[in-house]
């Protein structure tokens, strides 16, 4: 049965859509609830596995690297095989790896495990959102559906720390990718039940050859950057960076040539386009990066049980709902260059609060100034996609879109990349300067991997060398994260420069025409 675009009154959803939108929060809910609870176990799981710094790095953003490098081609392979089919075999994928990932043995068992993690993420995401658009074809209940999913994905940022803080404080530190698994069960029981199957012939195959290019080349760049930061410029990461900058400049020229690319460079003959879609991965790069490290902070140069530091996590989200929610509202009364700018020059703030974190005694500093970052940063997430969206031809409002979902992602990860990067230099810098005396070269090297194991090394010790170590390294850690702060707040100074200059005659878009319904001129029903 063919969906007609021309119908004078779109079809009402019944009782089963509905449902099938309760089913479709469930993967939303735990893509954002993983976004947060890897950050509360890592104390506990560098105690564990004892990962090196860049294997720490590495375990926490290749989730979202990759989700990010495949989440265009994962939709138009949607599109192709049945949006539905994708779903329930990706969530089958990511229930698997969320048991690998809770029993690895080793840091490589566990990076591994992630990689698969992103790539089955990248299927949830464009199927939810793509099956939502064709089960609502009524504007008013596709604009309720699509709120309802956003407020699932704010509600498994709120729930996640103080899930994964619960079970840490119950379990070891791979309960945490457990929470994942029923959620998949439950999806690919019902969803067969009550989702419909989509698919769409006309697509083209995707490039899997541009996927690959872009995912290597985006791996080879962030690992040069990680070994640059901890070892300086030596053979490896060298290498590393050429093959990155060689495959970066061979897949543009590729999407140059291809008659439907992977990434449609047509859409950057727009300054706004490119203007808000660099806006928008450095807005969640910051947001990333600087959780990160907090979490660190809270656990364990505080000293906060994994339920605490969730808790005294929430400020951070809180500020990002409120951010989001008043972005929009304020844009009809505001001029957007002058919303955005000041928003990021208060995410600055944030930031200049985080470099004032001197030691134990400053939490509140450290927790208001994440709640500064999220509020500053909230309105440019919420209005960056409709930028980027408003920018394009309406005929290609599903690619942008596409591209905006895969600069967050890969902003996210590139946060805890950069920032992370930074951090754990200086960490390693300052700990070498300061250690105590006496201490064998074994322990040492332990202390400078990270700050988990440097407190694990540190309780094993005899007093006083036990105490200055551990005070040694908190130190280390609290003047790392003071640079990354400092870090941060020139780019969102940067940022906000940026928005009231590039962005000063931008507005944002109206609603499309009612007739211009860009989803229903070739989707096919298949029946069930």
């Amino acid at each position: 049965m063919s969906i007609d675009a021309g119908a004078a009154a779109p079809p009402r959803a019944t009782r089963r859509e509905w449902l099938g939108l309760a089913v479709l929060a469930l993967p939303t809910m735990l893509i954002a609830m993983d976004l947060t609870v890897l950050h509360l176990a890592l104390p506990t799981l560098t105690a564990d596995l004892r990962p090196g710094n860049t294997e720490l790095l590495w375990i926490v953003d290749i989730y979202g690297f990759l989700i990010a490098g495949f989440l265009i081609p994962m939709g138009a392979i949607g599109d192709r095989v049945g949006r539905r089919r994708l779903l329930l075999m990706g969530a089958a994928a990511f229930g698997a790896a969320s048991v690998l990932s809770a029993f690895s043995v080793s840091p490589l068992m566990l990076i591994v495990s992630r990689a698969v993690l992103g790539i089955a993420g990248s299927t949830l995401m464009p199927s939810t959102l793509s099956l939502i658009r064709v089960m609502f074809r009524d504007p008013k209940q596709q604009g309720a559906a699509i709120g309802a999913w956003a407020a699932f994905f704010g509600l498994g940022t709120v729930i996640g720390p103080l899930m994964g803080g619960a079970f840490l404080e119950l379990f070891w530190w791979g309960s945490v990718f457990l929470l994942g698994v029923p959620i998949m069960l439950l999806l690919i029981v019902l969803g067969p039940l009550v989702l419909p199957e989509y698919r769409d012939m006309s697509v083209a195959r995707p490039d899997l050859t541009s996927a690959v290019m872009s995912v290597v080349g985006m791996l080879a760049l962030i690992f040069s950057l990680k070994r640059f930061t901890a070892e300086g410029p030596i053979a490896e990461p060298t290498v590393a960076l050429v093959t990155g900058l060689v495959l970066a400049v061979l897949f543009l020229r590729r999407q140059g040539r291809l008659e439907q690319p992977l990434v449609d460079l047509t859409l950057f003959r727009n300054g706004l386009f490119g203007t808000a879609l660099g806006m928008l991965v450095l807005a969640t790069l910051l947001q990333a990066g600087s959780q990160f490290l907090v979490m660190q902070y809270l656990q364990l140069v505080r000293g906060l049980a994994p339920l605490q530091a969730g808790l005294w996590s929430l400020p951070f989200t809180v500020g990002v709902i409120i951010g989001s929610m008043a972005g929009p509202a304020l844009a009809g009364r505001i001029r957007l260059s002058a919303l955005l700018a000041g928003s990021l020059a208060v995410a600055a703030l944030g930031m200049v609060l985080l470099t004032r974190v001197a030691g134990p005694a400053d939490l509140v500093l450290a927790v208001t100034g994440t709640g500064v970052i999220g509020l500053g940063l909230g309105p440019m997430v919420a209005l960056g996609t409709g930028l980027i969206v408003g920018a394009a031809p309406l005929e290609r409002a599903g690619a942008a879109s596409a591209m905006a979902s895969t600069a967050t992602e890969f902003g996210s990860a590139l946060g805890v990349a950069v920032l992370g990067s930074v951090g754990f230099a200086v960490y390693r810098a300052d700990l070498s300067d300061s250690l105590p005396a006496g201490l064998s070269g074994s322990a040492a090297e332990e202390a400078r991997n990270t700050l988990a194991e440097a407190v694990d090394v540190a309780g094993r010790l005899p007093s006083p060398t036990g105490s200055q170590l551990l005070s040694a390294a908190r130190e280390a850690f609290v003047h790392g994260l003071q640079t990354s702060a400092l870090v941060g707040a020139a780019v969102a100074l940067l940022l906000a420069t940026a928005a009231g200059t590039l962005l000063r005659n931008a507005r944002m878009p109206g609603p499309p025409p009612a007739a211009a319904d860009d989803t229903a001129t070739s989707l096919k029903k298949v029946d069930d």
